[in-house]
Order: C-alpha cells, then structure tokens, then sequence
C-alpha cells in the first residue's frame, strides 16, 4: 500500500473482477452496472473512503465511440451495405433483374496456340515427306543413269542382259528370192521356150519338160533346218498335169499341177497359175529338182520357184 492513508477499503473494494470470486462474493462484492466506476460498492463514493480506481467497468460491447449512436453504429450501418465495387450487374440502378445470367463456359480444349502447335507440326512432316520423296527419286534416276553406262558402270550393280533376239521361225515367214526358170540347170529332153505369153521370168522364158527325163534344177540357201513350204508357177493347156519333186536327193514325191485357172482345152496363154509342197530343208544349201518320171503327166510349163520359211498356205 501506499505511504497515504487509504481508508477501510479492502482488497475486494479495489478489484474490479472481486464478485467473480467466492472470497469477493463473500465479502459483498457486486458486478458493476451503469456508470459505476471500477471500485466497489458503487458509483457514488463511500463516506470517509477514498476514490481508489477512476477506471469503470462496462459490459462486453456497452462502451460507446463517439456521438451519434457511436462508431460502432457507424461500423454496423456501413458494412451492413452491399459495397457498390462487388454489387452484381443486376443491382445497378435501370438493370433487367429478369434476364438470366448467362452460365459461365467451360474453358474449350486447344485454343490459337494448339492450332498453331498442331498446323506447324503438320508443316514438318511433310517437309519431311517431301525430302524422302525427293531423295529416293534422285536415286532412282541415279540408278538408271548408271545402267546406261554400260561396261563403265561399277561392278556393284547388277546389269541387265541384252534381250535375245526372237529367231525367224517366231516372225513372219521368210520369203526366199524367186527364181526363174531362165536361171534353173535343165536335163534331158527339157528345153526353154517364150512363145507362150504371160511368163513372169526374164525375158517371159519357161521350161518345157518335154515327156520323159526332162528335168529343171537349182540350189537354195535357209537360214536354219525346219519346215519350208515350195511355191511354183506354171501353165497347162486346159488340163491337170503333175511331176516329181526330189530335195537333196531324197526320196521323190509327186506334184499335181491342176487347170485352177479354168483355161479352155489347149489354151496356154490362160492357163498360167501357181501350186505350193511343203519340204523339210537343213540349214544352209538344199538342191532341189523338178523332173518328168514314167507314170508323170508332165504337159506343163514351169515358169518360177520360191520359197517361204514354215508351213502356209498360199
């Protein structure tokens, strides 16, 4: 305590918060109300006591700021409004609180940068595309430039062998050079003879076989063995006649020399048409001989021969 007299008041009457004690209570002491001060029992001072506390006590949210209902009305008054920085579209003064508030999109997926990202993407890979395009027909070109090159080519690429050439018999067939009979070697009683016309020979000469042992030969060149077929052409006097055919001295055979040109009995200048044989020739030179044999019907005048590589017809 201090030096000066401080009356009968006791600890309790000093303490503020003596009634919540149960030595306080016991002792008297009341809360405080209404403008009491902090000491006890009272606002008003007890006689002959002093003032020992100038502080009062006030019940939680009593105390008052200001005038005018105090600060803490202010505080109440102006956060109990909306605050115009946050009020919703439709809360401004003249706004159509009846429109719907349009619901808020979702974020789209992919968006300008994507696109970008995608279409340059894009870009690189057909660069690429087009490189490997370039590139393997580069080389393909390459390749086939190198072929060309022949025996200068290197030896790491497989060059192609020339194509062989189809043999003559696969073509057409081959027509051997005619011959006249001015050019054929005559036997026996056969002699030459230009008073019928209508001879194709030189000089419109034929052969006459004139009966039995008369005979007419030459030599002809092919290119390879095989099948040949013989034409000639001759003239009969409105009838069928026929000879023998005899090829590298092999065995003979007949040939018929029929009236195809349908001349009149004894009409020799109408009579000149053409028959055909086929022989079997080797490759290289073949001689081959008309003659008139016994049993032959050899009134006939041969005109040329020829002939053709294969089997035709003529």
């Amino acid at each position: 305590m201090a030096a000066g007299n401080n009356g009968a008041s006791t600890p309790e009457d000093d303490d503020p918060f003596g009634y919540l004690y149960a030595d306080g209570q016991t002792a008297g002491a009341q809360a405080p109300r209404q403008g009491g001060g902090y000491g006890y029992p009272g606002p008003a001072a007890q006689p002959g006591v002093p003032r020992t506390s100038y502080n009062q006590v006030r019940a939680v949210g009593e105390r008052q700021y200001g005038g005018g209902g105090g600060q803490q009305a202010q505080y109440q008054q102006q956060y109990a409004q909306p605050s115009p920085q946050y009020a919703a579209p439709e809360t401004f003064p003249g706004a159509d609180r009846t429109r719907p508030v349009p619901p808020v999109q979702p974020p789209q997926r992919g968006g300008p940068n994507t696109r970008g990202l995608l279409l340059g993407a894009i870009a690189v890979v057909l660069v690429v595309v087009i490189g490997i395009t370039v590139a393997v027909l580069t080389n393909t070109k390459g390749d086939a430039k190198d072929d060309k090159a022949g025996p200068t080519a290197p030896a790491t690429q497989v060059q192609q062998s020339p194509s062989p050439k189809p043999s003559q018999s696969a073509q057409e067939p081959v027509e051997l050079p005619k011959q006249d009979a001015a050019t054929l070697r005559l036997g026996g009683p056969a002699r030459l003879g230009t008073d019928v016309k209508g001879a194709k020979g030189a000089d419109g000469a034929y052969v006459m076989f004139n009966g039995t042992g008369g005979s007419a030969s030459w030599t002809v060149e092919v290119p390879e063995d095989g099948s040949y077929t013989l034409f000639l052409s001759y003239s009969v006097p409105g009838k069928d006649a026929n000879a023998t055919l005899s090829v590298n001295g092999g065995s003979p055979r007949e040939i018929r020399m029929k009236n195809f040109a349908h001349a009149a009995e004894g009409d020799w200048e109408k009579g000149w048409t053409y028959t055909y044989s086929y022989a079997e020739l080797k490759k290289g030179s073949n001689t081959m001989t008309m003659s008139c044999e016994p049993g032959n019907q050899c009134e006939a005048y041969l005109d040329q021969v020829w002939l053709q590589q294969g089997q035709v017809k003529g």
